[in-house]
């Protein structure tokens, strides 16, 4: 059974097992006026059962609100119209059937009501999911935040690092422990500090931090702190204290949070895969000066960090440690190899503008396409100063002869199998007149390499999120989807029964809360235990998944998921209900399960 199979059957058995919001409690006299009579079939058995009680539309334990003795129980009058049996809808609507709180039944207190109505919803949620209902989701699917057509498509531009080169996870060791040599060498910091070893998986992409408070933490779609996700150097922060420091509030105000671009004045969104080793570093110094008892400035250790971590790119050791071993930090290089000739087979020009240098692309694209990779490529632009490139209009661009050294002559135009430094935006749309959504470019970070391009030119664009394939791992996972779906069951059940306002209902929901954030707990866990999902918080999309749907028309897990699409597939965004909207469809409220066009093409490559 599939996973939207799962849903559908849930959201039906809900409706009909009669999970809607409880009314208030009311009068005898206003239960009596609202009452109806049941239908009866046949002539006989509605004249036989003149004077049967009503039945009303309520939701509590049996003998909850029964009309008082000295009232006489209301009779339905021989001139009265039967009423038409109704169907079964959504609560609250006509057609909704009536249910019956009249029973031969015990009264039940309130207490045992509350727990009959948990213990039920619980074993219909494990009832309706069976192990493997939700295999069907898969890492290779395209998937979408706008509507695309390929066949519109004629120009494909891509950015290279971890865009065409995707590299391994070896590399953020290597940053970090030759970051962490800087700070203690160029910057005079404690030779302790080299101790800290690298630890991987501790951070996730898309992480604020507070640089005045030096704190790291994890902001939703609405700009609030993940409780849980706030750290002080490697040791979590408290709740109480997150509102302390933040007046009282999770909220953090967008005068204070991240710019345009990443980088507000006092908070700081690591967007791109190379900020995972600083964070890890700016974690670790933290933890070294606060464990010791060393007075610090968090700003001035958040700007050394910074520094140390550019040293490594500005001198020129990551282009070096990848070079030497090309083998061990590239990865799926048959796949990038492949969806090269397939796009050059088809008709489509390809250019790519990047921020690495020359000599480090084409020993790279040499080693995943061969020594003609120029030949793919109608412009390369190398050194580009992304996201700068695509604002400023001040830069020319330069060609570089076959040694890579610079020329002096003035660029008129943009020829095939020449390479060419910085520019501009403007002077490439100018010279090569590609404008519009007939061009999708494709990047992994969403500020410097999408974000002006859909916003400001109208490009479409295509985001590489390797995070991907881990994380559909884990939502594919059975204990995953009984989890969630448990815990979403769980809240819902506390919304419809909220009314039940007694210190017996209280008490009750005071162990529902307690287990629903352990619930979220174990949800966030699942992805990484300090951080979660780089996608959700506990219920809302994170900061990073917002900008995410705001900047990418598409996204995928890398450049390879092309390939299993063909040159006029059009991708839909799945139309998932807002809040006030019913699930109608219960196809679009699960986007991944279904098999990808021409996923055995793709298996032959691998």
């Amino acid at each position: 059974m599939s996973f939207k199979t799962v849903g559908t059957v849930l959201t039906r058995t809900l409706w009909a097992r009669g999970n809607r919001t409880p009314p208030l409690a009311r009068s005898p006299r206003v239960n009596r006026l609202s009452t109806s009579c049941r239908a009866l079939a046949g002539s006989k058995q509605i004249g036989k059962n003149k004077g049967q009680s009503c039945s009303s539309d309520t939701d509590r334990p049996s003998g909850g609100d029964a009309p008082s003795s000295s009232e006489p129980p209301h009779k339905c009058g021989s001139g009265e119209k039967k009423r038409q049996k109704e169907t079964v809808g959504a609560p609250g609507a006509s057609g909704v059937r009536r249910r019956s709180f009249t029973s031969n039944a015990a009264p039940m207190d309130q207490t045992s009501f509350l727990w009959s109505r948990y213990n039920d919803l619980k074993r219909l949620v494990y009832d309706l999911i069976p192990p493997g209902a939700c295999k069907s989701l898969n890492s290779s699917v395209i998937y979408a935040n706008n509507e695309v057509s390929l066949e519109e498509v004629d120009i494909y531009g891509f950015d290279y690092d971890y865009t065409l080169a995707q590299y391994s996870n070896a590399l953020n060791a290597l940053i970090y422990d030759t970051a962490k040599g800087f700070l203690i060498e160029h910057f005079k910091y404690p030779e302790e500090i080299a101790k800290y070893e690298y630890i991987p998986n501790f951070t996730v992409r898309g992480l604020h931090y507070d640089i005045q408070k030096g704190l790291l933490m994890k902001i939703d779609a609405f700009h609030y702190i993940e409780p849980g996700t706030v750290y002080r150097g490697l040791s979590p922060v408290s709740d109480d204290e997150v509102l302390y420091l933040y007046g009282g509030t999770f909220h953090v105000p967008l005068s204070q949070d991240s710019g345009f671009y990443g980088k507000g004045p006092k908070v700081k969104q690591f967007m791109d895969i190379f900020s995972i080793p600083e964070m890890t570093l700016l974690a670790v110094a933290n933890d070294f000066f606060i464990t010791n008892d060393i007075e610090y400035d968090p700003v001035h250790l958040f700007k050394d960090v910074s520094e140390a971590i550019g040293m490594v790119h500005l001198k020129g050791y990551m282009y070096k440690w990848i070079m030497q071993d090309l083998d061990k930090f590239i990865l799926r290089k048959e796949e990038t190899d492949a969806v090269l000739h397939r796009l050059v087979s088809q008709g489509k020009k390809l250019f790519l503008i990047t921020n690495s240098p020359f000599s480090f692309v084409d020993k790279g694209m040499t080693h995943m396409v061969g020594k003609n990779w120029r030949d793919f490529f109608d412009v390369v632009i190398v050194q580009a100063d992304k996201p700068h490139f695509f604002t400023d209009c001040i830069k020319p661009f330069r060609r570089l002869d076959n040694n890579g050294d610079l020329r002096w002559e003035k660029i008129n135009r943009l020829d095939k199998g020449q390479i060419y430094k910085q520019g501009n935006l403007f002077d490439f749309l100018r010279l090569t007149g590609w404008r519009g959504s007939k061009v999708l470019y494709f990047g992994d970070h969403l500020y410097s390499d999408l974000a002006d391009l859909m916003l400001r030119h109208g490009w479409r664009t295509a985001a590489i999120v390797p995070e991907l394939e881990h994380e559909t791992k884990i939502v594919s996972a059975h204990r995953y989807a009984v989890t969630l779906t448990w815990l979403q069951a769980l809240t819902g059940l506390m919304e419809r029964l909220q009314t039940h306002r007694d210190p017996a209902s209280k008490k009750v929901f005071l162990e529902w809360q307690k287990e629903r954030e352990e619930l979220r707990v174990m949800t966030k866990n699942l992805f990484n235990p300090q951080f979660g999902s780089i996608f959700r918080t506990c219920h809302n999309p994170t900061y990073f998944s917002r900008r995410l749907s705001r900047f990418s028309d598409i996204y995928m897990a890398s450049l390879s998921c092309l390939l299993n699409y063909d040159p006029s597939y059009t991708f839909y965004p799945r139309r998932t209900p807002l809040q006030h909207e019913a699930p109608l469809w219960m196809d679009q409220l699960c986007t991944g399960c279904m098999k990808t066009p021409h996923i055995d093409d793709m298996a032959s490559i691998r």
